[in-house]
């Protein structure tokens, strides 16, 4: 098939969520991508080199989670990302969809598995955070690099700023490339209310994480689940999935070498083969 557009592929539906806007492409089994937090952050942006590869065997849904690109402008204490993955699906008749998060949108696909158990084939994530407090590997108990930077791109989202946030990102230079640098800040600069709200939101103590999975409800997991975590990851370290496969029954982890946060991206051949695969014959 013909490399699908992001104009030729958008759409919109609207639940008590407000707008819920995504890209629609592919037919066959559902899968639904959902990006990280970052300021600028899309789905489309995320998942740029994987959605053509996945939308030849499935239905792929990439979504724009509540506070992001192109789906409502929430206040962090309104959002409910798990509830609005779940209304999503009730809006396109979905009975049940395979789940794909990286960072952010890992965590949102961890705890719609754990807390919506027939509504999830499949979980598949990259970089998720396992909890909410720092790990053993956490510098000084704080934020790590990649989150200091991510902070500071929701306060100054300049071309400059989004260069270090690319930088920090990713393992290989090869992939902090001026036109990703350039698509995030132009993401982040057309909606600047969503900039607000998060700032709002941190000062008020919030995260963009609005429903945390405990570690009891992860192991009540019945989904098959794929890990994929970069070992130089900067943002969340690989410790986070160590700890997640020890807990979710049929889970399975691959660590990658020669990558850091965005693993879709950094190794988006083998990436796309580890998910058609799994989803295929799990």
């Amino acid at each position: 098939m013909s490399s699908p557009s992001r104009e030729a592929t958008s759409r919109e539906v609207h639940t008590q969520d407000g707008k819920i806007h995504f890209h629609d492409v592919g037919e066959g089994h559902p899968i639904v991508l959902l990006h990280g937090s970052g300021p600028g952050a899309t789905a489309w942006s995320n998942f740029t080199p994987n959605i053509p590869h996945l939308a030849e065997r499935f239905r792929v849904l990439a979504v724009d989670l509540p506070g992001w690109g192109g789906s409502e402008a929430v206040p962090m204490s309104e959002r409910d990302h798990p509830g609005a993955v779940v209304r999503l699906l009730d809006e396109l008749g979905i009975e049940k969809a395979a789940l794909v998060g990286n960072s952010m949108g890992g965590v949102v696909s961890l705890t719609t598995a754990a807390l919506h158990k027939d509504r999830v084939s499949h979980l598949i994530t990259m970089g998720p955070a396992s909890k909410p407090r720092p790990g053993l590997f956490a510098a000084g108990g704080g934020p790590s690099e990649g989150m200091k930077i991510l902070f500071q791109g929701y306060a100054d989202p300049s071309v400059e700023t989004m260069a270090k946030l690319v930088d920090v990102m990713t393992y290989s230079a090869e992939f902090a490339t001026e036109d990703l640098i350039k698509q995030r800040a132009e993401g982040a600069q057309a909606n600047l209310q969503h900039l607000e709200h998060f700032r709002e939101g941190v000062a008020e103590g919030r995260t963009p994480i609005t429903r945390w999975a405990t570690p009891e409800e992860l192991m009540g997991v019945t989904a098959p689940t794929l890990l994929i975590h970069g070992r130089d990851d900067r943002v969340v370290h690989f410790e986070s999935s160590l700890e997640l496969v020890s807990l979710i029954p049929d889970s399975r982890l691959v660590l990658l070498n020669r990558c850091g946060h965005w693993a879709q991206l950094e190794h988006a051949a083998e990436f796309n083969r580890l998910v058609t695969d799994f989803v295929t014959h799990n």
